[in-house]
Order: C-alpha cells, then sequence, then structure tokens
C-alpha cells in the first residue's frame, strides 16, 4: 500500500467514525425529546417527528418513540439528510434544555414558598397526549393541562396517577351502530416511561397491607416539561394473578376493583413519595379518586413525629386540596363497611380508631350506621380548602353538601369554585398560532392570562381570520371522510357506500361538532327530538347545516350506547345522508381536530349537571362559537355577542319537559340566530357579523378560561397558603 492509499483509507476511516458518531448523536437528541411530554404541545418538534416518516407517524397515532424504534441511528441519519432535519433537531433540543434549565418563571416571583415543598397532584387519569392512553376523557385532560400549565409556569408539581396497560376501550360500532369496546395492551417500550428510583438508586416498589394481604405496586416517572409524573402499576410479581390486573384498564372492574385502584393511588402514591425522597407542601386530591391520601399522611405524622390522631388530622388537612367535579350523584364512589374494613383495616388500626371512626369520615351523618361510605365527603372532611370547578358549580356543590354544615346558611358552605380551564399551547392549530404571532405582542405567550394580549384579535384582518378558519374546517373534513370511510370499509359496507363516505360533508357548509361523553344527561340526541324540523334544517337548498359526532359511552351504560347508536344510524336514513357523521373511537386526537375545525360547538346537558365542560373552551382559541346550554363555564363565559345561548339558564322539575322547552330552544337559536349570521355575507363573501362574534369570543373568552390562569388561581388562593401556613377558616363540622 502506498503513502497516498494508506493517508486516504485513513481519511475514509475516520470520516465513518465521524458519521456514526454523528448518526448517534442525532439519534440520542431525538430520543431525548420523545421522552418529554414537552414535545406534544411545541408545533415545531410535532411536525420533525412527523416529516421522519409522514405515513408511519399517523399509523402510530404521533407517538415518536415507537417511530424512533422502527428507525437505526443509520438510517435516522440518512433520513434526516434527505429531510434537512439536523438543524431542526439541534435547535429542538436546545430550546428543550433552555425551557428545562430556565429559572425565572411565573412561581419563581409569586410562589417561592412552594420551592422546597412542592404540590403532590393526584389525578385517577392523565390525559397529555393521543400517544399515552392513560385517560379517558375530561377529567384525564383537565389533569394533562393542569400539569402542562404548572410546567409553563414553573409551579413546584408532582403529578400521582395509575398506570393503565390497557387504558381505556378503543371504539367500533357494528353494523348496526351499537358500541363494541376493544381493550388492547399498550408497550412500555413505546412509551415515554421509565422505572422510578429510590434515594438509593433502586427501582421503587411500594407495598399496601390490606386485611387479605399485600398490595405491591411499582413506579413510572414520565417526565411532562418540568413536571415529573408518577404512574403506580400493580402488574409485578408478588400480587395475586387478579391484583396484577388491577390497574390494566381504567375505569373497569366492579366495586372491589374501583377501592383497590383508590387505595393504590391514594395509600400507595403517598409511600411512593416518601420513598422518593419527595416532601409535599401541599396534596391537591383531584376529585375523591385520591381521598385515602391524607390517611396515610396523617399515619406517617402519627408514626414519625408522636401526634395524636386529632393533631394530624388538624396538620394534615392544612396542607390538603380537595376539588370536586360532579354534580351528579354517581359520580361519588361509595362503599360500605366491609368492604371499608378489609382494605383500609390495617390503616385503621395505625391510626388507632375504631372501625365506626373510621366510617365517620366518610359520612355526612356520621350516626346514621346505613349510610356509606362516601370518597368526595372524606376528601371534604380532610381538606383545608375545597373548589368545585366553575362559578354555578360552586352554588350546586354548597347546596349537595350542605348537610356537612348543618347550621351554616347555603352561602356559607366553604366550597368555592375555580373554573376549570385548558393548556392553549396543546390545543391551538399551528395555522392559528402562526396568525397569532404576526398580530400579537411577540411575547404573548408569556403572558396568555393576561386579557390585554388577546384585544389585539380585532386589528387582524376579518378576511385573514376567516381564510385560517377556512383552512383548518377543510383539514377537519377531511380528516372525517377518512375515518368514516376506514368504518365502513372495516365493517364490509358497499362500495356505494364507502364512496359516498369520501364524499361526505361539505366546506361551505355550517358545521356543527358535538364531542363528549356519551352521558345520558349530556343529551346528545336533543336536535333530533323533532326529526322533520331538523331535516328542514339539514336539507335547505339555500342555507343548510351537517353535523359531526364523536363519543364514548362507559361500557355499563346502555342508555348512553343506545344514543349512539341513534345518532350513528342516521347515516341509514337518506334524509341524513351526507349530512351527519359520527366519528368512531373519540380521543384526544379526533377531539384535536374536531374543536380546531368546527363553525359551532354544541353543547347541550341537561343544566346544572354540568359541572364545567372544557371542550368549548378549546374551540374558542381556534375561532370556533359555542351554542350551549347556559350550564358549566358557559353560564359566566356568555355575554351575548361572544357565541350563542340555549334557553334562558332555568330547568324545569320535570326532565321530560326540560328536554322539550331545551330543544325548542336549540332550534330556534339555530334557526333565529346562527343560520342567518352565518349566511350573511357581504360583497367579498364575509360573513362580518359572525367574524365579528369571533372575534368578542376570542379576545373575551381565551385568557379567562386558560389552564394558566386556572392554575395560577390554584397557586395563589390555595397552594401558597397552604405551603406557607396561612391562615384560613378551617371548614368546622357541625
Amino acid at each position: 500500500m502506498t503513502q497516498i492509499e494508506y493517508s486516504l483509507g485513513q481519511e475514509v476511516g475516520l470520516a465513518g467514525i465521524a458519521n456514526e458518531i454523528d448518526a448517534e448523536a442525532l439519534y440520542d437528541k431525538c430520543l431525548a425529546l420523545a421522552h418529554n411530554m414537552w414535545w406534544s404541545w411545541q408545533p415545531e418538534v410535532n411536525s420533525l417527528f412527523r416529516d421522519i416518516d409522514p405515513i408511519r407517524w399517523r399509523q402510530l397515532d404521533h407517538n415518536p418513540i415507537a417511530l424512533l424504534r422502527e428507525f437505526t441511528p443509520e438510517r435516522l441519519a440518512i433520513r434526516a439528510g434527505e429531510m434537512v432535519l439536523h438543524s431542526r433537531v439541534n435547535y429542538a433540543f436546545r430550546r428543550l434544555q433552555e425551557y428545562l434549565e430556565c429559572k425565572n418563571t411565573w412561581a419563581q416571583n409569586n410562589a417561592g414558598v412552594l420551592g422546597g415543598k412542592p404540590v403532590a397532584y393526584f389525578s385517577a387519569e392523565f390525559g397529555l397526549h393521543e400517544s399515552l392512553p392513560v385517560y379517558s376523557g375530561g377529567l384525564g385532560v383537565l389533569s394533562g393541562d393542569h400539569v402542562k400549565s404548572a410546567s409553563g409556569l414553573g409551579v413546584p408539581l408532582v403529578g400521582i396517577g395509575l398506570y393503565y396497560s390497557h387504558g381505556y376501550f378503543k371504539q367500533h360500532l357494528s353494523a348496526d351502530g351499537y358500541q363494541r369496546e376493544e381493550y388492547y395492551e399498550t408497550k412500555v417500550e413505546d412509551l415515554p416511561l421509565e422505572p422510578a428510583v429510590q434515594t438509593d438508586g433502586t427501582p421503587l416498589m411500594v407495598s399496601i397491607d390490606t386485611r387479605n394481604g399485600r398490595l405491591l405496586a411499582k413506579v413510572w416517572k414520565v417526565q411532562v416539561g418540568r413536571v415529573r409524573l408518577f404512574l403506580l402499576d400493580c402488574n409485578v410479581e408478588g400480587n395475586r394473578p387478579e391484583d396484577r390486573e388491577l390497574t390494566s384498564r381504567l375505569y373497569g372492574g366492579d366495586e372491589r376493583t374501583r377501592i383497590r385502584q383508590e387505595l393504590v393511588i391514594g395509600v400507595g402514591g403517598v409511600k411512593a413519595l416518601r420513598a422518593l425522597g419527595i416532601n409535599p407542601g401541599v396534596y391537591h386530591l383531584n376529585e375523591g379518586h385520591s381521598a385515602f391520601a391524607p390517611l396515610e399522611v396523617m399515619r406517617e405524622r402519627m408514626a414519625d413525629d408522636g401526634l395524636s390522631f386529632e393533631d394530624a388530622m388538624r396538620e394534615t388537612a392544612e396542607s390538603t386540596i380537595f376539588t370536586t367535579h360532579t354534580p351528579v350523584p354517581a359520580g361519588h364512589d361509595r362503599f360500605d363497611a366491609a368492604i371499608i374494613e378489609e382494605h383500609l383495616g390495617p390503616l385503621r388500626d395505625s391510626l388507632g380508631i375504631s372501625a365506626e371512626h373510621l366510617m365517620g369520615l366518610g359520612r355526612v351523618n356520621t350516626q346514621d350506621h346505613s349510610e356509606s361510605f362516601c370518597m368526595t365527603v372524606i376528601g371534604l372532611k380532610m381538606s383545608r380548602s375545597a373548589n368545585a370547578v366553575s362559578q354555578l358549580h360552586g352554588h350546586i356543590s354548597r347546596r349537595m353538601w350542605k348537610n356537612l354544615w348543618p347550621s351554616r346558611d347555603e352561602r356559607n358552605i366553604p366550597i368555592g369554585h375555580i373554573t376549570n380551564g385548558v393548556h392553549i399551547e396543546s390545543w391551538l392549530a399551528w395555522q392559528m398560532q402562526q396568525l397569532y404571532d404576526r398580530h400579537f405582542p411577540a411575547s404573548w405567550k408569556n403572558q396568555m392570562g393576561e386579557p390585554d394580549v388577546w384585544q389585539n384579535i380585532h386589528s387582524v384582518d376579518p378576511g385573514e381570520l376567516w381564510e385560517t378558519h377556512n383552512a383548518l374546517k377543510n383539514l377537519l373534513l377531511s380528516f372525517v371522510r377518512r375515518r368514516i370511510s376506514r368504518q365502513c370499509r372495516r365493517r364490509g359496507e358497499s362500495d356505494e357506500i364507502v364512496e359516498a363516505a369520501r364524499n361526505l360533508l361539505s366546506p361551505n357548509i355550517l358545521t356543527i361538532g358535538f364531542g363528549r361523553r356519551f352521558a345520558t344527561y349530556k343529551r346528545a340526541n336533543l336536535l333530533f327530538k323533532d326529526l322533520d324540523r331538523i331535516c328542514r334544517l339539514l336539507d335547505s337548498t339555500e342555507r343548510p347545516i351537517q353535523i359531526i359526532y364523536a363519543g364514548k359511552a362507559h361500557p355499563k351504560d346502555e342508555p348512553g350506547k343506545r344514543f349512539i347508536q341513534e345518532i350513528a344510524n342516521l347515516r341509514l336514513d337518506s334524509r341524513f345522508a351526507g349530512r351527519v357523521a359520527f366519528v368512531e373511537d373519540y380521543d384526544i386526537n379526533v377531539c384535536r381536530h374536531l374543536i380546531q375545525g368546527v363553525d359551532v360547538w354544541l353543547n347541550n346537558p341537561r343544566r346544572p349537571l354540568e359541572a364545567s365542560g372544557t371542550s368549548g373552551q378549546k374551540t374558542v382559541l381556534n375561532g370556533g362559537l359555542n351554542c350551549s346550554i347556559l350550564d358549566g363555564w358557559w353560564a359566566e363565559a356568555y355575554d351575548g355577542a361572544n357565541g350563542f345561548a340555549i334557553g334562558k339558564g332555568t330547568s324545569h322539575t320535570d326532565d321530560r319537559l326540560t328536554d322539550k322547552r331545551d330543544a325548542e330552544y336549540l332550534y330556534q337559536t339555530l334557526e333565529e340566530r346562527i343560520i342567518p349570521i352565518f349566511y350573511d355575507r357581504d360583497r367579498d363573501g364575509l360573513p362580518g357579523k359572525w367574524i365579528k362574534m369571533m372575534m368578542n369570543s376570542i379576545s373575551t373568552l381565551a385568557w379567562r378560561f386558560s389552564s394558566h390562569r386556572m392554575v395560577m388561581d390554584y397557586t395563589r388562593q390555595a397552594y401558597v397558603p397552604a405551603a406557607g401556613g396561612l391562615s384560613c377558616e378551617m371548614k368546622v363540622f357541625d
């Protein structure tokens, strides 16, 4: 070999090593991005992963870890070269590091007391993104948005929940429109999970004693921006076979399954925090599912500090916040004395109280031995402060639980309210964000909870806003057509039906969206109370409407399933063909498409059973208008110029009359307000009055109903006082 040949070979070898190092570094940076859920609310990082392989990205439910597992570092480097991704990866990685290292946050300046005493936020489900299926609906999505905003604001917070290996069910409709549930096991290796480790570096396992043996749970960690989320998982060796399945499904099983899940999240969650070396200053119980947690905190205080039961209860309550989410009686878990003793007996022994004393903590009337143990009641009794999730829900909650304080006037029942909000960056369409970036101040994303920022929408050219909205509407309709076509093919329907699905819906028609849980009180079928009347609206030659439905009924909710069947089967009626669509398997992805593209978001629950609702808040961000019963958040949001109200904010004592009356109000609102305003066009083809309402909706509602505002309210009103030991009126029970 000549000297020249040797030198050339050496250069090629070094270049190969360098390329291999570059490929490994690129792959590692992509993995780091994928393992922090921060990516899920960053459009640029979303598009980065999508551009690696758009088809697989969609097929894998937008899961970056599952996508990267299909690539070697070398193949990824080749793909990155083809798509010119290197600089985008480096930029995204730098942004993530800067985000994690930033010290100048809102919380640093407004909640310094939490620095060494973080908030422990307990919730039965967390809806962060469709690729992490440990949520079912509204409660989970709210929890996910809460965690994301805590991260954005820099609020020291850790989340505690359960890892559901089968998640919530996948929904498919049979040929006759009946909901079928299927469960699939999620591959842990495809999720952004890593084992949580104790202070000594060993994997964490918690143990919970019951009268019939121990329950074991391992703990997974999910990084959500600056926030750590810990999920307990009972599928471990040492548990009995039935207990290994305990956390496999969300809201599955019987009463026994439910109390064991709640024991794991509450008692197990507190044990996990201690083993991790985390000493919370605040315990936030998001709904009653985690209301056993204060009992374990009390046990620790009694064992560690020698406190009496009464002193431990008082001091634990000082640092506990409880949020109630439902005015529906069936939404409050209740257990009889035998099942409570079976599962909490060992903990009760440690607390040194009788079985009757323990039952009394969960009863409104402590002396009523026939009353069952209610998780909401113990949550109220064991907390310093309690809140509902909208102003109206606060009134309803004080009325529901007034018997806990029989000597007090209803107005003085100590249950306040903090109205729910949504995480703007998660639900705002990229196209709308681009519009805001052009017209809002450069720092608008750091001021999303301030009303002045959103007034800039009035400076946007109406044509530009309308064009952006229509682009999103077209994306929605394309998505719906694809999904409906796929549903038809799966059911083996004729080529004619599949072809009709491809031509379903029109971008020029007023489009109404309805997406939520199909509980009967939400009245998904209200619009079809008078078929002849709705047919005239759908079939109008000059001013037609079209409606897109999506939603799941609980597997045991047969009336809810019948509602789905009723609406889904409208496709078989020629009067509704092409104008009414039902999209299967409602999840965060389907919701995102709907709320970003509809003209009108419909919500017609039976008042006052909607505690808050947040889907309509997501619609606001993207220019859609709300048409809703004056219930939940809409009761305090509607001002006459920022959307549409159904009815007068009252309900009849007879539900049948309420439904009949509300259906009439809904038809009138459509016929006399929504349809005329939408189709009233100027000489440029723009619906001027409609666009003005869009601007009013965005400017008056986007800041008020953001989760940043919500978390700031929790921090100021609840977290800081609890962590700082500031005095407040304790909820003394009569």
